[in-house]
Parts: C-alpha cells; structure tokens; sequence
C-alpha cells in the first residue's frame, strides 16, 4: 500500500474508532513537535497498516489491545480503545470477559482498573 493510500486508510479507521476529534483533528492541531508521530507512526503504520492487516480483524485487534492496555495500566489509552472497540463491534459482554482474563492474568487490580473505566465509557455512551 502506498504512503498516500496508508494515510487515508489510517484515517478512515481512527474516524471509525474516534470520530473526527481522533483522527483529522489530531493530525491537523499536531505542533511541530507530534505532527510526525501522528501522521507517520499513529496513522499511516497503526492504524493504516498494523489494524488492517490479515487475517485479524477490528474487532479483534480491539479485543486484544483493551486487553494489553489494561494489562500494562495505560489507562488514557484504554478509555479511547474501549471507545474504539465499541465502534468496531464488541458488545459490553466482550469487553467484560476480556477485562475477566486480564484480571486472571495480570491481577485484580488491573482487570478492576480496566473494568472501572469500560463502565465508565460504556455508561457515557447509553450503553449500560
């Protein structure tokens, strides 16, 4: 895929996850200082090549990264990605027994972190 093709791709799909504040809104307010991780590390290879990569999907890459963002307490992170998996399809029960595994794994205080913060997300979107 080429650059022009990643960027739109990257962009697409953070519009997808974040809406308009997550995706042209970041890259275009980025200072002289972000501009290139946004536009070159964020949006052309997260979310233009890793997240579109097969054979996962969305909805499974979301899966995986609430679970490893709680697991390594990125909590800032975690409340967008939660956000993001919504938009990518994984229902409330998903998440739940996502943040189940990582509390078995990773331990108590992480998965209820990581609960906290989905109801959290999930009670500003209607959805609990």
């Amino acid at each position: 895929m080429s650059g022009k093709n990643l960027r739109e791709a990257g962009l697409d799909l953070r519009r997808k996850m974040f809406g308009k504040s997550g995706a042209e809104d970041r890259v275009n307010n980025a200072n002289d200082l972000m501009r290139w991780f946004e536009e070159t590390v964020i949006t052309d290879f997260c979310f233009g090549d890793v997240w579109n990569r097969k054979p996962l999907d969305h909805k499974m890459r979301s899966m995986l990264t609430v679970a490893i963002l709680a697991a390594t307490g990125k909590s800032p992170q975690l409340r967008y990605h939660i956000q993001g998996a919504v938009a990518n399809g994984v229902s409330m029960e998903e998440l739940r027994e996502v943040l189940v595994q990582v509390t078995l794994y990773a331990g108590i205080p992480a998965g209820a972190e990581g609960l906290t913060i989905a109801n959290a997300v999930l009670k500003e979107a209607g959805l609990v």
